[in-house]
């Protein structure tokens, strides 16, 4: 993608992760076990900066397109996002890699940030299927995914490793674009 997307409303802004911005991170990501249901480490700022190089490694191949969260309201940075396992020829993708400060849980913003990636991928992107996978014990993720409109579509079991060790179960939802555009 040559030219970044930035996404906003009133609430967030969506903008391009980079080696520059990510620094902004680096206090909420090492807040304990902000990702707990994630095979990622972003605690360190050395974790950090690695989880950052190898989305833009995916984003270089393009498999990959990762934002960095701003909170219009609170006029900060909260977390990020991003596109992933990226299928053009398919036109399926994923949203996935979301984290965001516990300040900035329950708030709204997720729901406000999910609304606009699912637009932009079954709009401008012309995208025919947005996907999600989420552990299957985070019920708060899950629950915001089916508000959202997301259909679970199978549980894929103990596929993947988490940090402590713990292999977890993998929830998939997808919503097609079909089903998006009857929901407006």
């Amino acid at each position: 993608m040559n030219n970044p997307i930035i996404l906003e409303n009133d609430f967030v802004q969506l903008s391009a992760l980079t080696l520059e911005n990510y620094k902004n991170l680096t206090q909420i990501a090492s807040q304990k076990k902000l990702v707990e249901y994630s095979p990622s480490d972003i605690e360190s700022p050395a974790a950090l900066k690695n989880y950052v190089q190898t989305a833009l490694e995916q984003l270089q191949e393009d498999k990959s397109i990762p934002f960095i969260i701003y909170d219009k309201k609170s006029r900060s940075y909260a977390g990020c996002t991003r596109y992933m396992n990226i299928n053009w020829p398919h036109k399926v993708l994923e949203i996935g890699s979301t984290w965001m400060g516990r300040e900035f849980q329950g708030s709204g913003l997720n729901s406000q940030m999910k609304f606009l990636m699912v637009n932009h991928a079954f709009g401008p992107m012309g995208f025919e299927k947005v996907e999600f996978r989420i552990d299957e014990r985070n019920m708060r993720s899950r629950k915001a995914v089916e508000k959202l409109g997301g259909v679970l579509e199978g549980v894929l079991r103990k596929n993947v490793f988490l940090l402590d060790g713990f292999k977890r179960n993998t929830c998939c939802y997808g919503i097609l674009k079909e089903e998006w555009e009857s929901r407006s």
